[in-house]
């Protein structure tokens, strides 16, 4: 039985998580799918060019780690299971292609710092999400001690974190883990948004934010002019200025 069930819809893929049983959990094998799935976007591009990533069910988007194959594994397992998941993650995140986390139930542990490595979080209203490593005597180890206060601040991520308790759909919107609140349809909705826009701007929008982000101002504007110069030269561009001048929808080919 395959991991994701993957699903099309023009530039735009829904990847579910095929592990309702299991509360869609992350396994190795769960892992090393994904690894392919995103392979074969990042060769792709620009005809994928959003994904909306989500759990089977309404229960979980992913509970964490699998616990029961946890417990099969040595300290070297886990070693080795937590530097993959960790690649998996950091290939996520620097994907020219867009992810938004469709939460549409638990998300703990791992399963936040899934979401996390997304560009965009849509939190359905029942959802919770949490880092909850602090609870079972470990940490979080997929980048969630990282990646968590460079989105929310350094204190609340230690609220979070430390306390290893677990927030809804509300809070998290308060505190900038949730970008919108809503189910898979409204993740859909956002991804088809993003598709509209011209490819290569979006990207290198994506990695001006992500690259800049702790830069000296002096150097993140010279890494926005840097990406500024890549679009300047794109026939996308100038379909942009000529579908304005006509009063027509740009029709955008990632060139």
């Amino acid at each position: 039985m395959p991991e994701f069930i993957i699903e099309s819809n023009g530039a735009v893929e829904r990847w579910t998580i095929n592990g309702e049983a299991r509360r869609n959990a992350l396994s190795r094998a769960m892992v090393a799918e994904l690894e392919q799935h995103l392979d074969r976007v990042g060769d792709s591009f620009p005809a994928v060019r959003a994904v909306v990533l989500t759990g089977a069910g309404d229960k979980a988007f992913c509970a964490g780690a699998d616990l029961k194959e946890r417990a099969t594994m040595s300290e070297a397992d886990v070693r080795g299971f937590l530097e993959s998941l960790r690649e998996t993650f950091q290939t996520i995140e620097k994907s020219h292609t867009v992810f938004i986390a469709a939460v549409n139930g638990a998300a703990f542990g791992g399963g936040t710092e899934l979401a996390l490595s997304c560009d965009l979080r849509v939190v359905a209203p029942g959802a919770e999400m949490g880092l909850t490593e602090v609870k079972l005597g470990i940490i979080p180890g997929g980048g969630g001690t990282q990646r968590l206060p460079r989105l929310i601040g350094k204190g609340p991520a230690k609220d979070l974190i430390l306390s290893g308790r677990r927030v809804g759909a509300e809070e998290a919107l308060r505190l900038g883990l949730a970008n919108r609140i809503g189910g898979a349809d409204e993740a859909m909705k956002l991804a088809q948004a993003i598709v509209e826009n011209a490819p290569i701007a979006v990207y290198a929008a994506k990695h001006a934010i992500d690259e800049g982000l702790h830069l000296e101002m002096g150097e993140a504007l010279m890494l926005e002019q840097r990406a500024y110069e890549l679009v300047l030269k794109t026939e996308d561009r100038l379909e942009g200025l000529k579908a304005f001048a006509e009063k027509r929808p740009p029709v955008y080919k990632g060139r």
